[in-house]
């Protein structure tokens, strides 16, 4: 497990240090200091945040967006598993809105949320102006949703339980919410340590292992009753941790770690990333 009080940098964007501390209730870390909510977004302003731009400036890049489009598939799939006939969704930090698009091709009446200005206008030409401000969260109907879901959005969720509060009253009572976030409890996370890719800190603002989220939505009578690997975040995680710790791309040693990461959590069930699927219970 990884240790408390870890020390982490943010090599994306300040090069600023930051303390990871475990919350004892819940058993996720936190990232200490946490940003103001004003100074959060200037965290974000790279261009190498990838999921707000739909750039393929580098071999990097195309192997990201080449993995995407087969994981989009894969949620699609995931989603219509749970489909009631109306069929709307909800899809929280959306990104440049390729999730909406795939699902609204597939019939589903779809809206989303993303903080991004930029990201946010990209959906929008592509989803029929579908996508709304994070303000707009609050004002949405309240049991309207079959599936809500956050693709590695909750961790950078502020006012972690408020949220939690929030999307229970949006859910319709039979709905399904779908939670993926990184997993410190991973092989790779243990591997790399302060320079596992995944902390991604000061943008990461929780860090979950298996049972702080079961904890969390109990809160809310809500059960987790489906846990799912993401296995090519393994690869995407480790070749950016090898990055951070040698300060080059080694593709080899990336690729090797997770592999090794993968094979493992076919036994532990500790996969580098997790996708929660949580119903009313």
């Amino acid at each position: 497990m990884v240790k408390q009080n870890l020390k982490v940098k943010d090599y994306s964007v300040s090069g600023e240090v930051f303390e990871l501390i475990e919350n004892l209730e819940f058993g996720f870390l936190e990232t200490i200091p946490k940003p103001s909510l004003n100074n959060l977004p200037s965290y974000y302003q790279s261009e190498d945040y990838i999921s707000h731009t739909d750039s393929k400036r580098n071999l990097f890049e195309k192997v990201y967006h080449l993995v995407r489009s087969i994981s989009l598939k894969k949620k699609l799939k995931l989603i219509n598993s749970f489909a009631s006939e109306s069929k709307n969704l909800l899809d929280i930090g959306c990104g440049t809105g390729d999730f909406l698009r795939t699902a609204k091709g597939n019939y589903w009446i779809v809206s989303g949320i993303e903080p991004n200005e930029k990201a946010r206008a990209i959906a929008n030409r592509k989803t029929n102006n579908s996508v709304f401000e994070t303000e707009q969260l609050k004002n949405l109907k309240n049991s309207s949703f079959d599936v809500i879901t956050l693709w590695h959005v909750l961790e950078h969720m502020p006012n972690l339980e408020e949220h939690i509060s929030i999307l229970k009253k949006l859910l319709k009572p039979n709905g399904t919410i779908i939670i993926a976030v990184p997993n410190y409890n991973s092989y790779d996370a243990k591997y790399y340590k302060q320079f596992w890719a995944a902390f991604d800190v000061p943008r990461h603002l929780w860090h979950f292992n298996r049972s702080s989220i079961s904890k969390l939505v109990s809160k809310e009578s809500m059960k987790v009753i489906k846990i799912k690997p993401m296995l090519f975040d393994a690869f995407y995680v480790s070749l950016l941790s090898e990055k951070y710790k040698s300060g080059k791309m080694n593709l080899i040693k990336g690729f090797w770690i997770g592999f090794i990461s993968n094979l493992k959590s076919f036994k532990t069930k500790e996969a580098s990333s997790l996708i929660y699927v949580i119903r009313n219970s």
